[in-house]
């Protein structure tokens, strides 16, 4: 933004100071004018010789014609002293802003490792340097991982794309090449660009909280979310337990039973071959609605779980299955709760496998 240049806030806390000892100067001068100068007589005392009175008794006009110029030099001292004195003082007082003005000079330029780190006690320009500082800090991890989502996309956006211009290529230079078998796999193909674009879609509409909020109860969407993955978890040799209490919330429908059955089918997947467990369970708290997902399945290290949640992050090798996901399961259930102002908690079982806890603000239940 174009703006007219002005006065420094340095020059003005100079004049600020100056000015203020100039009026201090004043009003001392006039205190005392009041309560001594007004006191002296105007013309000479004739004592006599009985009255016991020693010394000599000025005139007024005298005293003015004396204290006046002696004032001027005094006021004058004030206001290069205050001027000096202000400029220095303000210099100093200003030199964590300069800091923290440079430092955000170079965050809009792209640094955004940049720390002010401002040193000495607490007061008002430290705390806005902190503020700074942990500002920046969360902008450069924001950046960094949009840096990672973008080029991680881009890499699982081009893989199908490149598996079908490979298959179209052995296609126009074989034409006695199986066409049925080449039309499967494209559709297996495209199949996964799409989930994969409609995923990313789901992502950005989540983050951006584009969606109108209503009273929804999360125990019935936990169960429809496993009604609805039982075939899945049947043939995975998988056993779902559900239970619960009524949990009422408020957001959006459709997100939501997105977040439960990507818990869910993310739980199914990651599971124990054959004889493995899924147990999806409502409670109530206090000031909170919680939706937990446990399961079953291999050991994870609290470190690999703390890397779930970022986008086209597997907790395992990747799975090569018709119901693989993308990599986005745990992300969008992240941006999901972020979006309902929850929280989501992730928790290795030491017997393997892990527990999901996502924590959403309650309501009062509708009557």
């Amino acid at each position: 933004m174009d703006r007219a240049p002005g006065l420094s806030v340095r020059l003005k806390l100079t004049l600020s100071y100056a000015g203020f000892l100039m009026l201090a100067g004043v009003l001392l001068l006039a205190a005392v004018w009041m309560f001594l100068l007004r006191y002296v007589p105007e013309r000479a005392l004739l004592v006599s010789s009985d009255t016991p009175l020693h010394g000599v008794f000025p005139v007024r006009s005298n005293l003015l014609r004396v204290f006046l110029p002696r004032a001027a030099a005094v006021l004058a001292f004030l206001l290069v002293f205050g001027l000096v004195g202000g400029w220095i003082l303000a210099g100093r007082m200003l030199t964590p802003l300069t800091r923290i003005t440079h430092a955000t000079r170079l965050a809009s330029a792209g640094s955004l490792s940049q720390r002010i780190r401002l040193p000495g006690r607490t007061d008002e320009f430290r705390e806005l340097a902190d503020a700074f500082d942990t500002m920046l800090a969360r902008l450069e991890a924001h950046v960094a991982e949009q840096r990672r989502f973008a080029a991680n996309a881009s890499h699982e956006l081009r893989t199908p794309l490149a598996i079908s211009k490979a298959l179209l290529d052995v296609a126009r230079t074989d034409p006695d090449h199986d066409t049925g078998a080449l039309i499967d796999r494209l559709h297996t193909v495209n199949t996964r660009a799409i989930d994969l674009t409609e995923a990313l879609l789901l992502l950005s509409r989540a983050d951006q909280r584009s969606f109108t909020r209503e009273p929804v109860d999360l125990s019935l969407i936990a169960e429809e979310a496993t009604e609805t993955l039982l075939p899945l978890a049947e043939k995975h040799g998988v056993t779902i337990e559900s239970c619960g209490d009524i949990a009422p919330t408020t957001g959006s429908q459709a997100l939501l039973l997105q977040l439960a059955t990507n818990l869910v089918h993310n739980a199914i997947i990651h599971n124990l071959p054959g004889n493995g467990t899924v147990r999806v369970d409502t409670g109530v708290r206090p000031e909170a609605v919680v939706l937990t997902v446990e399961n079953t399945g291999e050991k994870l290290t609290p470190q690999l779980v703390s890397t779930l949640t970022e986008p086209f992050q597997r907790g395992s090798e990747r799975i090569h299955t018709d119901h693989a996901g993308v990599g986005l399961g745990l992300a969008i259930v992240k941006t999901i709760t972020q979006a309902h102002d929850g929280t989501l908690t992730l928790t290795p079982r030491p017997a393997g496998g892990m527990r999901v806890d996502v924590e959403l603000p309650r309501t009062a239940p509708p009557e």
